[in-house]
Parts: C-alpha cells; sequence; structure tokens
C-alpha cells in the first residue's frame, strides 16, 4: 500500500462510502467529519502536533479540549494529546470553526526574500536563516509563519520544524524535507550531539572572557496570559540549565558600555539565553522582556542563531544581519568558524 493509498475500511468507522483522505493532503471541509489516514510522513508524531499541523489558525488549548471532549478519536478509540499516531491509523475530527481557514497570501517579494536565505539544502533538510520578527509558525493571531510560508512557495507537501527560535531571534533554523530526517536531527538534539552557537549583544562589559552559566529556569505566565521564564533555584519545577559564554569584544554605543558576546547553550531551555545573560547583569539589546530599561536606543533584539556544527555536516553558518553588524566598530573581529 502507498502512502497515499486510501482502499483499507476500519471496521466500525466507515461504510461502504466513507474513505479516510490521506493526512498528507490538505482539508477542504472542516464543517463536516474528516477521516485521515496516517501516512509515513507522520508516523510516530504525538496526536498535538499532528493535530496542530492540520488544523492551522486552531488556538492549542482548543485542540486540547477537542481531545479531552472526544471530538477527536484513534481508529474510533480516545486518546489523549501526548499519544503517537502510526502509519494507517485513522484520525477522526468532528466538525470545527477555525480562526482561518485560507491559505496564506505570500506576495512574490516575500516568497523570494525567503527562498534567498536558505543556507544549506539536501535531500533531508534545509536551513534557513530566519529574519528578526518573523515567528517560526502560525498561532496567537498569525496567519502564518515561517513554516507554513515556506510550504506554500515551494509546493512541499512535508515541510517540518525541527526545532523553534524566538520570533525576534534571527538566524539559522532546520527544517525537515523527510520524516526521516526530521527523527534523526531531533534526537541529535535530545542527545545534545548539536552544537548551537548564538552571537549577541549585550549590556555591559563582563569581566572575564569565558564563563558557564549555570542556573535552573523555571517558566511561568504573567497577568496578561503572555509565557515568560525566570531563574529560580528553589522550586521543583525548576530545570536545570547551562550556557557557555564567551566575550569577543567590548566597546561602547550611545557612550553605554556593552559587549558582543557568542552564547552556547548546553541545554534548550525556553528564552535560555536571554534569561541567563540578564541574570549575570548582561541582558541582551533590545529585549523587551528581560531587558526593559534598555537606554542604548537599539530597537531589536540583538540575538542571532549564528552558527550550528552537527554531527556528520560541514558548520552552518549564517552571516551577522546587518543591522546588529552596523553596531559594531571596525575593531571588533567576529569569530572565526
Amino acid at each position: 500500500m502507498t502512502d497515499d493509498a486510501q482502499t483499507h475500511e476500519a471496521p466500525g468507522i466507515f461504510n461502504s462510502k466513507t474513505r479516510p483522505q490521506s493526512a498528507n493532503d490538505e482539508i477542504s471541509n472542516f464543517e463536516k467529519v474528516n477521516y485521515l489516514e496516517v501516512t509515513r510522513h507522520q508516523h510516530d508524531q504525538r496526536l498535538d502536533n499532528f493535530l496542530l499541523n492540520r488544523l492551522k489558525g486552531l488556538p492549542k488549548p482548543h485542540i486540547y479540549k477537542m481531545i479531552r471532549s472526544d471530538e477527536v478519536r484513534v481508529n474510533n478509540k480516545r486518546c489523549k494529546p501526548h499519544d503517537r499516531v502510526h502509519r494507517e491509523d485513522v484520525v477522526r475530527i468532528a466538525p470545527v470553526q477555525l480562526a482561518t481557514r485560507e491559505k496564506p497570501i505570500i506576495s512574490t517579494e516575500f516568497a523570494n526574500s525567503l527562498l534567498a536565505r536558505v543556507v544549506y539544502e539536501d535531500e533531508g533538510m534545509l536551513v534557513l536563516n530566519k529574519p528578526s520578527g518573523i515567528a517560526v509558525h502560525g498561532g496567537s493571531g498569525l496567519n502564518f509563519g515561517v513554516i507554513e510560508a515556506m510550504r506554500e512557495v515551494t509546493g512541499k507537501k512535508y515541510l517540518e520544524l525541527i526545532h523553534r527560535i524566538d520570533k525576534d531571534t534571527s538566524g539559522l533554523l532546520m527544517i525537515s524535507k523527510k520524516r526521516s530526517a526530521l527523527k534523526a536531527l531531533q534526537q541529535h538534539l535530545i542527545d545534545k550531539t548539536i552544537q548551537k552557537h548564538y552571537l549577541c549583544l549585550v549590556k555591559g562589559q563582563p569581566a572575564i572572557n569565558t564563563q558557564r552559566i549555570d542556573a535552573p529556569l523555571l517558566r511561568y505566565t504573567v497577568a496578561s496570559g503572555e509565557r515568560r521564564v525566570k531563574v529560580d533555584t528553589q522550586d521543583p519545577q525548576s530545570k536545570e540549565s547551562q550556557t557557555d559564554i564567551i566575550v569577543h569584544g567590548r566597546f561602547m554605543i550611545n557612550n553605554l558600555p556593552v559587549s558582543l558576546l557568542e552564547a552556547k547553550p548546553l541545554t534548550g531551555r525556553t528564552h535560555q539565553i536571554r534569561v541567563h545573560l540578564a541574570h549575570i547583569g548582561h541582558a541582551i539589546l533590545g529585549d523587551d522582556k528581560y531587558n526593559v530599561h534598555d537606554k542604548t536606543g537599539v530597537h531589536r533584539l540583538c540575538l542571532h542563531a549564528w552558527r550550528l556544527d552537527i554531527p556528520g555536516y560541514e558548520p552552518i553558518i549564517a552571516p551577522l544581519p546587518d543591522d546588529i553588524a552596523a553596531l559594531l566598530p571596525e575593531d571588533v573581529e567576529l569569530p572565526s568558524v
């Protein structure tokens, strides 16, 4: 049977006139019950992630509510968000009203700019030099993010994020073109055998050139509902977190001392670099969450995913963006590869 075959019938779900559609294909009518057959591209995905990719525009809490309310079933059985779907499973989705059902309208100029930002590509993966200010995926009021735009402009049915970076962070973003590449590279991330290198501008000038920040991080939500992270050594929910930093230059911006740092996260926590640097008194310039009293006049988050070291690959590099590079004095040298 091919991935897109729709010839088998799951007992108790279909009649002779009802067949599941391939989960590779977009849902055309959300106002009716939809039956999706899992293909090799979605094999072993968590159910919540499977649904997020097929119900674009629907907030994650709504998807969880649908699962709890038995509006989603796998092979005619109740399920939980963390359950895994497998090839040839049939997922039943009750009628749903999406916040947005239209395909994202991608301008030719924006499409070409994204494609021009691909810095590496092979048969299993592409790596994009993401611009600052664009989310990696849609949701929370956004019609689309980088991944939706890349699917649209490339015409590829299967493109999946291997990892995420913050909306206002620029730089290297890995996107899989095959399920096998996704699983292999995510396993590298789990095993901590991929090293990410970030370049950032921070307030102040560290006294030493190298140090390791070892401080546990706790996620929490502010009154507005926005997600934040803080260092917390007491809460048992805090997660162990380490970041290595190297100082590459000390100089002044608007008569204020600043530094160019390279940050290498050894763990992969939300906002890790931003919170760790703020914790030691060297918050990132332009950070509206963790450096709210920034007086340098910099208007973008000066954090750039600069280099990826992946086993079996040559180092992958995204040059420092022009708007950050323009802030550096001529005598400050960027680190060599």
